[in-house]
Order: structure tokens, then sequence, then C-alpha cells
């Protein structure tokens, strides 16, 4: 019976947005970096996730959070790389690469 239940709430989970990730586009790098600081105040990890042209920037603010912020005690966690299907303008397909980098504080 238990398993029943847990598993409608991980559906609900997969289905619900996570509030720890932080996007990467085509803001100024500084606003990333302040965003992730803030999600670390509350999250004892927050995932960057970028893809496309956009990786280098995810790269960039997870080295700012840890090389400027070294005393406050953030470490990078898990970095995932893959590649994602997407569907260009002209109707081909095409893959992207995508990165996702964990930051987590140090306990």
């Amino acid at each position: 019976m238990s398993e029943v239940q847990s598993q409608p709430n991980q559906q609900n989970r997969d289905n619900a947005p996570t509030r720890d990730a932080i996007y990467i586009g085509k803001k100024p790098l500084m606003a990333y970096v302040t965003s992730t600081l803030i999600q670390l105040a509350n999250q004892p990890s927050v995932t960057i996730k970028a893809r496309g042209l956009s990786i280098g920037r995810a790269v960039d603010v997870s080295q700012i959070i840890l090389k400027r912020m070294e005393n406050a005690g953030y470490a990078v966690g898990d970095i995932r790389i893959g590649s994602e299907t997407v569907q260009a303008e002209d109707g081909r397909t095409r893959n992207v690469s995508t990165i996702e980098i964990e930051i987590k504080r140090n306990s």
C-alpha cells in the first residue's frame, strides 16, 4: 500500500517545476551569480543548467561563485553533460549540447 502512495508523489515531483535550478540565458552574468547565491541561501544545492552557446556562461557563473566566494564554503558537485535533439526553424532536427553543474554548500 505504501508503494501505491509513493508513486503519485514521485509523479507530482517530476511534473512540478524545480526551484533548485538556474537556467542560463542571455542576461548579464552577475544576474545569474546573484540568483544562484540567493537560492544557495535557502537550498543545500543548486543546479546551473545551460545548453548551446550558453554553456560557457554557465561555467563562468559556477567559477565566479567558487573563486570569489571561496570563504563562503561552496563546492562543485556533479557535472552532467549531454545533448538534446531540437527542431530547427527550417524543420530539420539537430543536436544541442547541454550541461548541468551542481553547486552545493559545504556543511
